[in-house]
């Protein structure tokens, strides 16, 4: 999986189970480069993570116009 997030980007989760909401948090770091990135997320309900993207990840550019 190929996303590429920047310092401030939300990362969104998608929840695979029916009616359940996806889960949602702020990149606080960016580790590795290239395609061997991964972030430290400050998620939602206040706990970070390491986060290893997936197939039902995306980045949303919160400081973008576009």
């Amino acid at each position: 999986m190929n996303i590429h997030a920047t310092v401030g980007d939300e990362i969104v989760v998608d929840n695979m189970q029916l009616g359940h909401p996806p889960r949602k948090g702020l990149v606080q770091e960016v580790i590795g480069d290239g395609d061997t990135q991964h972030y430290r997320v400050q998620w939602e309900d206040g706990h970070e993570s390491i986060f290893f993207p997936a197939s039902t990840a995306h980045v949303v550019h919160l400081g973008s116009t576009t």
